[in-house]
């Protein structure tokens, strides 16, 4: 699936469910340093997204915070409490999340809908992911993400990511994440 596909999939769920956002284009911005000049004059709280599997790797863990926000993986893993960690391969992140490294987002969660044929991979609730996001975000009046392609950049209410949550129906947890020079 190429970049432009792959938004146009994004934002026809979007507009599927009623979720109103903003789209702002721009050239491929694989890491927070090259997005911030980009950033600068979208009204938006923006995120780092970090994709991650457990030691075993039958577990997923999609881990969102404020950009300027940074953690270390190893106080990650105490802060999850899932054990040890590893970033999830390339492989992982298209069969989970339909997405390609430097693209990662919570919008990649159209890919994870609920499922009732189970497999190791899958949590419980039927889903391969489990969400945790930076507690400071519930604050945010706007929130923006990669469309699941780093060309873009979606700009959602909070009401309405909230409302993205529900959609997706995956577990989620809202962390503490402190602010780290």
């Amino acid at each position: 699936m190429t970049g432009n596909q792959r938004i146009d999939e994004v934002l026809k769920f979007l507009e599927d469910h009623d979720l109103a956002y903003k789209l702002h284009t721009h050239p491929p911005l694989p890491t927070i340093e090259l997005a911030l000049e980009y950033w600068k004059n979208i009204d938006s709280v923006h995120c780092k997204n970090l994709f991650f599997r457990n030691h075993k790797g039958n577990r997923h863990y999609l881990v969102v915070f404020e950009c300027h926000k940074s953690l270390d993986i190893h106080s990650l893993e105490k802060m999850l409490c899932q054990g040890k960690l590893s970033f999830a391969s390339a492989e992982r992140m298209e069969r989970c999340l339909g997405l390609q490294p430097g693209s990662v987002s919570p919008l990649g969660l159209i890919h994870d809908m609920r499922t009732e044929e189970l497999t190791k991979e899958h949590f419980p609730n039927g889903h391969r992911v489990k969400l945790f996001l930076d507690k400071d975000l519930q604050a945010a009046e706007r929130i923006s993400f990669h469309p699941c392609d780093n060309t873009g950049s979606v700009v959602l209410s909070n009401e309405d990511f909230r409302r993205f949550l529900e959609i997706w129906g995956g577990e989620y947890e809202w962390l503490d994440v402190s602010q780290e020079s």
